[in-house]
């Protein structure tokens, strides 16, 4: 599945009433170390079955960002039944955010 582009319009519905995990990526595209994530988070949509991967681009959603208390990019957390379960800031690697998971 490809990775879900997340706005304030969709994020509740797309995330906090997801019937499984979610990963979701801050991100914005004059970020390097967030180029750098973005294989492998689109790997991920592709690989993974049982996680929903979506990206929030910060400079379109400023909302989204606030409210998670973003305030550094790239951040990735983890969302299970409406809860944001675990936040990692910065490139990471694959196994990595699999870890997260």
């Amino acid at each position: 599945m490809k990775e879900i582009n997340l706005t304030k319009d969709n994020f509740d519905a797309e995330v906090l009433s997801s019937d499984k995990p979610v990963l979701v990526d801050f991100w914005a595209p004059w970020c390097g170390p967030c180029r750098m994530v973005l294989p492998i988070v689109e790997e991920l949509a592709e690989e993974l079955t049982d996680v929903k991967v979506c990206k929030v681009n910060v400079d379109e959603e400023q909302e989204l960002a606030a409210r998670f208390r973003v305030m550094t990019i790239p951040t990735l957390i983890v969302f299970k039944d409406g809860n944001a379960v675990n936040t990692s800031i910065g490139a990471k690697s694959k196994a990595e955010i699999l870890k997260m998971l």
